[in-house]
This record gives structure tokens, C-alpha cells and sequence, in this order.
């Protein structure tokens, strides 16, 4: 795990390839169904595993809040992620995924850690329904591996999300409503962070288009270009701005954007990439296949502030 996490140069060299590595882990068999099942996470999202030390409980946390635990001399919560989801497994998960997730810092608890993939983005599928409804949003992507496993990566946001009992509707204070009518599209994956997207939009009135991926957010941009070469209007009269995640199944945010930039009927119409990856790397990789932008997310006055800029 650490040889890779000091081999950055490998890993930038994944920008505008659509490929992503991610950390295969287990939460544990479940005792109701019998099953193991098989979760991931970006690596670009992981800090260090370790052998979970003390955690000390802190009083009115949510119940898969664990405690937190002090990692160099800074308090980290840690979030049980079987109880979260619901995974009854009788035994006490003895390894820590500590992860960095804009700009925060906090652990998981797994059972054990696997090994770590280099995967295709295409390779990685929207959950069907039935998993979505089972695993209560917990999931944003799946593949299938060569033997035959499913891994399902998680939606990182919504757990820290929900586990953190955070009330973000004061964040919107202050934001101030754009003179003149702006349209942008963006393209995001969590539930968690295009609800907010949406939010910090509606006030300041622009109007939005959206997709829950990269693939769905080029097909939907390849039609939104052929309608004004068929109007003979520009494109960038119809939509003045694009906004993009960078982990999304199918089709990632460095790709989508690469595609766009080497799109000349999208010339004059700013990327913005918004991304919980907020790394000075990842930043690096976004400038790399053209970028404009690079916003953290959950931050909407500095999105604010940036679309302002960008759409004045």
C-alpha cells in the first residue's frame, strides 16, 4: 500500500484514460444472508490501512460513528462502515482505512483490506435498482472481476454525509443571484453532492441540465451540440458553462473533460472540475487535460464565487 501511494508519477499518467485504481476490501460475512461481499474505494482517496488503534468514544455521535482515534496528534473520527450498512457480522473489524475527502480527514472500519485493481472507468456500471434499494444508496458503481466477484464502490460522500448529522442549509447564506440568465450543465454521481450542486444553482437563478455520469453527460452534450449546428446557433449560446465530477462509472471527469476540450464546437465554454479528490495531484490532473477550474466540493460559496467569475 505505501510503495503505491509514493509512486505518483504511475498515477497521473491514469489522467484522461478513463482508468482509476481502486482498494478492494471486505466488511466481513453477514451473518442474516451468509454472504461476503466485496466494496472498493479510490485509492486516490486513501492516506494509510493500519491496525486499528484506541478509539475513544465521543458523546451524541450517530450510532456507525465508532469515536475517534488520534492519528499523529490529530483527532480522526472513525465510522463503522458494516453497521452503517447494515452488515451484522459479530465480529470486531480490526483494520482502519484512514482517507483524506476535501480536505478532511477520517477513518473506516473494515474487516480486511484485499489488494488494489487498476480498472477501466467503462468497466464500472451504474448500480441496477435492486442493489441501490438494498444497499440504501451506499453504492454509486459496480463490476464484475475475472472471478467472478462483484465490487461495489462506495459513495464516500453520502456516508460522511449522514454520518456527520450535517445540516448544510446555512452554507447558501449570502450566496447572491446572478444580473443576467446563465445555463450550465453538470455531471455527478452522488446523490449527496448534486443536491447541493442543484441548491447553490437555484440561488443564484441559473438554470441546469445534469447527468449522473460522464458517459450520459457526453451523449447528452453530443445532442445539445448537434441541435445548434442544425440551428446554426452556438453552442456556448445555449449552455455557458460545464461542471464535472471526476469519479463517475463509465466515463470519468478527466476523460469528459479531454473530450470537450478536443471538441471545437465547444470552444468559448469554461470546465469546471468539482471534486471531493481535492489533492494538489489531482488538481495537476485536471490542469493536464485542460480544465479551467478546479473547485472542492461542498464548499458552495466558493463555487459560487468561481461560477460568478466565470458566468459575469
Amino acid at each position: 500500500m505505501s510503495e503505491l501511494l509514493k509512486n505518483i508519477d504511475a498515477r497521473t499518467k491514469l489522467a484522461g484514460t478513463n482508468k482509476l485504481e481502486i482498494l478492494l476490501f471486505s466488511l466481513g460475512t453477514d451473518i442474516r444472508s451468509g454472504r461476503t461481499e466485496c466494496f472498493g474505494i479510490n485509492v486516490f482517496k486513501v492516506r494509510e490501512v493500519m491496525r486499528t488503534p484506541e478509539i475513544t468514544r465521543a458523546p451524541d455521535m450517530p450510532s456507525a460513528v465508532e469515536g475517534m482515534v488520534s492519528l499523529r496528534g490529530v483527532l480522526v473520527p472513525v465510522v463503522d462502515i458494516a453497521k452503517y450498512a447494515g452488515i451484522e457480522t459479530g465480529k470486531k473489524p480490526e483494520i482502519l482505512i484512514v482517507t483524506e475527502y476535501n480536505g478532511h480527514t477520517q477513518g473506516f472500519l473494515v474487516e480486511s483490506v484485499d489488494i488494489i485493481l487498476r480498472l477501466d472507468w467503462s468497466a464500472m456500471k451504474v448500480p441496477p435498482e435492486m442493489l441501490t434499494a438494498k444497499m440504501g444508496g451506499l453504492v454509486t458503481a459496480v463490476t464484475e472481476l475475472d472471478d467472478g466477484r462483484l465490487v461495489m464502490l462506495l459513495d464516500v460522500e453520502k456516508i460522511l454525509s449522514e454520518t456527520s448529522r450535517f445540516d448544510d442549509s446555512h452554507l447558501f447564506v449570502g450566496i447572491k443571484p446572478l444580473e443576467a440568465k446563465r445555463t450550465i450543465f453538470f455531471a455527478d454521481d452522488s446523490s449527496v453532492a448534486r443536491k447541493q450542486i442543484e441548491n447553490t444553482l437555484n440561488v443564484m437563478n441559473i438554470d441546469f441540465m445534469s447527468a449522473v455520469n460522464g458517459k450520459q453527460a457526453w451523449d447528452e452534450l453530443q445532442i445539445l451540440a448537434a441541435r445548434a449546428e442544425a440551428t446554426h446557433t452556438p453552442l456556448r449560446n445555449i449552455i455557458q458553462l460545464i461542471l464535472t465530477d471526476v469519479e463517475m462509472p463509465e466515463m470519468d471527469g478527466y476523460l469528459l473533460t479531454k473530450k470537450i476540450k478536443s471538441d471545437p464546437r465547444f470552444a468559448g465554454i469554461p470546465v469546471i472540475m468539482h471534486s471531493s479528490l481535492s489533492g494538489t495531484s489531482n488538481q495537476q490532473l485536471g490542469q493536464s487535460v485542460g480544465v479551467d477550474e478546479y473547485v472542492s466540493k461542498f464548499e458552495p460559496h466558493k463555487l459560487a464565487a468561481t461560477l460568478t467569475r466565470r458566468l459575469a
